[in-house]
């Protein structure tokens, strides 16, 4: 987190005194931001435990962010969440990680080519290797920082949020994106400010709050400020169409068939606008906007572009058929008798999975 980032995180902190905090962190949100989180007697609002939640060694560099009542729940009685066998097994997915990384980094040059700037003299469909190239380095390379001090933590009896639970090719939509990308960041944006601001209430409103407050927590630049307006461009559409979906009635085959290529022409939509988001905000920068129009709004960068937009509409049909992610749920059991169609609801989530 940068000096700037930090500054502004503390004072919307200080404003909460410890019995503020108990009864934010005891309020009907709690369980919905952090699963870890349990009520806490008032011994344990101290001071001394206050300063060992912020310094714990853990994850106080660059690891999942925790509550206090999740972390002062845990001292007493440490994770039960994971036995031995899964901590030991959890770290040694993190070393067979890392390992991949280091394969990325020794014969895929996505990085070389983007911070050198070479980028320029690439051609449309080598832009867009690079520029998915990147985010997906990007997403691991966060994943190994995160999963590393999660597991110190998990070693210490302590069970932070799952900073990356999902794979960044398994999010079609940037509501699912942004909730599994540094998810506990997320959580702390949902409880401190979304909620605050009026939550779903005023959805299209607090979008731009949310993500112009996450640019400057970043650094204060004009290129991520950009990234975060992008992004709420992008945002709103979504939030639109998603909110017009749920009010849609699946009773018949037809409709199931449209509701599913609707989601697949929408997620490859929606992963296009993504990497155009992280580009300019981590590539090109702002400036860069009217370069990347001229490649891809020509003759030569049109076939990329229809390419590219196939591949991922393709790519979110299988992650539809495989039940991953939906990017719409549907609206309830009533609707549809999935029964007849070899489909089974899940109960918590309403997405259709497959028997």
């Amino acid at each position: 987190m940068t000096t700037i980032g930090q500054i502004i995180t503390l004072m919307l902190m200080k404003r909460n005194t410890f019995a503020t905090a108990q009864a934010v962190l005891q309020g009907k949100h709690a369980t919905e931001c952090y699963r870890q989180e349990k009520s806490v007697g008032i011994d344990k609002f101290s001071y001394t435990l206050y300063l060992c939640y912020l310094l714990f060694a853990p994850l106080y560099i660059a690891g999942p962010i925790i509550s206090f009542n999740a972390f002062a729940s845990q001292l007493d009685t440490p994770q039960k969440s994971y036995t031995l066998k899964q901590v030991v097994w959890y770290g040694f997915r993190w070393v067979l990680s890392l390992f991949l990384m280091e394969i990325m980094t020794h014969f895929f040059y996505y990085n070389a080519f983007a911070i050198s700037g070479i980028w320029k003299q690439l051609s449309p469909m080598e832009v867009f290797i690079v520029g998915y190239g990147v985010l997906n380095f990007m997403w691991l390379k966060f994943f190994l920082i995160w999963r590393y001090f999660r597991f110190w933590a998990l070693v210490s009896g302590i069970e932070a949020p799952e900073n990356m639970p999902r794979c960044i090719n398994n999010c079609y939509n940037l509501e699912s994106f942004w909730k599994n990308w540094h998810a506990s960041f997320n959580k702390w944006l949902v409880r401190y400010m979304y909620i605050p601001l009026g939550g779903s209430r005023r959805k299209l409103l607090n979008v731009w709050v949310v993500f112009t407050f996450v640019a400057i927590w970043h650094d204060l630049e004009w290129k991520l400020l950009s990234w975060a307006w992008l992004t709420c461009i992008f945002f709103i559409p979504e939030m639109i169409v998603k909110s017009a979906a749920t009010s849609f009635k699946v009773d018949n085959v037809f409709k199931e068939f449209i509701l599913r290529e609707l989601s697949a022409v929408a997620g490859a939509i929606t992963i296009t606008c993504l990497m155009v988001a992280n580009l300019v905000g981590f590539v090109i920068g702002p400036s860069g906007i009217s370069w990347l129009k001229s490649v891809f709004l020509q003759a030569e960068g049109l076939p990329t572009l229809f390419g590219l937009l196939v591949t991922f509409y393709i790519g979110t049909k299988f992650a539809l058929l495989e039940g991953l992610c939906f990017m719409y749920p549907i609206p309830s059991k009533g609707h549809i008798r999935v029964e007849e169609h070899g489909y089974d609801l899940d109960p918590n989530t309403k997405h259709l999975r497959l028997p």
